[in-house]
């Protein structure tokens, strides 16, 4: 189809129409560029928001105890429900679909290394935390199963403590006093998502045992992969709400009794307001690109009528009327892809300007993200390419229609 006689007679004929030709695809070129630059800036939203939920893993669930605020089973309210072992074993072993598990117990502690010191919060974790709380092992490791076993007084820092605590020294190996017990630290981990001061992260066995005598724990947090609705993530609450209000004796619809704090009901919902807005976005550069489409329709047309003689004689000696369709297509496939392109690269090239200046600008690490990486990806472009193709093919089908319909003897008589 795309031989070099045509192609040859497509840029002559472009040629001796530059202004018009010019002014068309500017249009294209527009509708393209428009489209380009929402979708980065739809993408920059969605990544912004989303990078905001990284601090867990995705389709986490979080169990906080509460007090409850209902009646129940002649029971008086404001009774504090407490978390224990039943509701480990309910979770970790009874629930179908968890594949990550740890419960927390938190501890406000005066930590020192030397004559350096600071409070933070010890919180006692299973190995699981790790991949819930979507860590960055920087030196040493993590919690691992022996920790939990043996009840070891080891604990992972975070940057933040490793900076004030022991300077320009390596911290794995050494000793850090915990109110007045010792513990070893095996690793410094980073947290993307954390606002506000990292906490430090003991075995749960050990944090258990040495402020809460082997008993309670404050939270509990698992992962769900299969929750990929807000459909089943609602109803794998209120199951949840039901068996463990069955455990410690509250109204499942008692919302103040156990707080729970649902990632995967999150992204769900945020993924419907961002697909919400790509939709809308797509067709603001739809109506666009569709002003320029027929722009390209209406030269193509003005096109097939100047050369209404030449398409006569064509046919006259012999042309098939596929070789005449083929010509006016490929030229209104030339003239949008080519325009198209060139806005389409000033799109992204627009989007990659912004997102460096994004990135070059400081910002305070605690605070929430609003706007990420505003660009587009591969995928985006691909289907811009394909739209061009399908809007270079409808802008002159119908002048290529017309001109295959055109009759030698009337051809002729055209002025």
């Amino acid at each position: 189809m795309f031989d070099f006689d045509s192609l040859k007679e497509i840029l002559i004929t472009i040629r001796q129409n530059k202004l018009r030709t010019f002014l068309t695809g500017f249009a294209i070129a527009w509708g393209i560029f428009i489209l380009i630059v929402l979708l980065g800036a739809g993408n920059g939203l969605r990544n912004g928001v989303t990078s905001n939920m990284t601090r867990r893993a995705k389709n986490t669930i979080g169990l906080t105890p509460g007090y409850t605020s209902m009646a129940y089973a002649g029971l008086p309210v404001e009774r504090e429900i407490k978390f224990d072992d039943r509701d480990i074993e309910l979770i970790r072993d009874k629930t179908e679909g968890v594949s990550h598990f740890s419960p927390m117990l938190n501890k406000s502690a005066t930590m020192s290394y030397g004559t350096d010191y600071g409070s933070w919060s010890l919180r006692g974790v299973y190995p699981d935390a790790e991949y819930i709380n979507n860590m960055t092992i920087l030196e040493g490791r993590f919690i691992n199963d022996i920790d939990i076993k043996e009840k070891r007084k080891v604990m992972v820092i975070s940057p933040e403590m490793e900076n004030i605590l022991f300077k320009d020294k390596n911290p794995i190996g050494k000793y850090l006093t915990v109110d007045s017990l010792a513990y070893m630290v095996v690793g410094v981990y980073k947290d993307e998502g954390s606002f506000g001061s990292s906490p430090a992260y003991a075995p749960f066995t050990t944090v258990q045992a040495v402020s809460s005598k082997f008993f309670g724990l404050d939270r509990i947090e698992f992962v769900v992969p299969d929750i990929d609705t807000e459909a089943k993530s609602l109803a794998f609450e209120e199951s949840l709400r039901k068996q463990l209000g069955a455990i410690h004796r509250f109204d499942p619809k008692d919302r103040s009794a156990l707080y729970i704090r649902n990632t995967a009901q999150d992204a769900a919902q945020a993924n419907m307001i961002f697909g919400g807005v790509d939709f809308v976005i797509w067709m603001i550069g739809f109506l666009i690109l569709v002003a320029g489409v027929i722009g390209v329709g209406n030269i193509m047309l003005i096109t097939v009528k100047e050369r209404t003689r030449e398409f006569g004689i064509r046919k006259a000696i012999g042309a098939s009327p596929g070789s005449i369709l083929k010509l006016v297509v490929l030229e209104s496939i030339i003239i949008t892809a080519v325009f198209g392109y060139i806005g389409m690269i000033c799109g992204i090239g627009i989007t990659e300007v912004i997102n460096y200046y994004i990135e070059s600008i400081p910002r305070d690490p605690d605070a929430p993200v609003m706007f990420k990486d505003p660009t587009v990806g591969l995928g985006i472009v691909i289907q811009a390419t394909l739209t061009l193709i399908l809007a270079g093919v409808l802008a002159g089908l119908i002048p290529a229609l017309k001109a295959v319909r055109v009759k030698p003897i009337e051809a002729m008589r055209a002025e």
